[in-house]
């Protein structure tokens, strides 16, 4: 996922979509711990695109409190 996808999002969809994130990355996690994942680069894609979704989170959230 592209940060300027992210960046077209609102909050609560951003906030959904770390849901998801958290979900798939739980998901990778045990099916790495049972030997079960074929491609171990989708846990760093994952982490990524968590870290991209806080940082797009936090900057709306600042931009927010500079603006009042």
């Amino acid at each position: 996922m592209k940060a300027k996808e992210i960046r077209g999002k609102n909050q609560t969809e951003l906030e959904n979509e770390l849901q998801e994130l958290k979900k798939e990355l739980f998901n990778l996690r045990f099916q790495h711990a049972t030997n079960q994942l074929a491609n171990p680069m989708e846990l760093k894609r994952v982490k990524r695109d968590i870290a991209r979704v806080k940082t797009v989170m936090r900057q709306q959230e600042l931009g927010q409190l500079v603006s009042r």
